[in-house]
């Protein structure tokens, strides 16, 4: 069974780097920005990149449970035979 060929790669999962850069970055102007309208278009810019990291986010825990429930599954799998033997022996 191979479990790593539908899961998204890093690269998808976390971006291409410059991590929470970008956010600083919107988080300045947000508070500078004047009352123009141009601060809820840039609060909505940021809701969207929230909204974004949260599905990311939700991707990785989903992976990272699928692969600590297949662990679990084949460890208990293993401690069962390992007791058969001693048993049948």
């Amino acid at each position: 069974m191979k479990m790593g060929s539908k899961a998204p790669s890093w690269a998808d999962q976390w971006g291409s780097g410059n991590y929470g850069v970008e956010d600083d970055d919107d988080k300045a102007v947000t508070k500078k920005g004047s009352s123009n309208g141009n601060s809820s278009k840039k609060m909505a810019e940021v809701k969207a990149a929230a909204s974004a990291g949260f599905v990311k986010a939700k991707a990785v825990a989903t992976v990272g449970a699928q692969k600590v429930k297949s662990g679990t599954s084949v460890g208990i799998k293993w401690v069962k035979n390992q007791y058969q033997k001693k048993v049948s022996k």
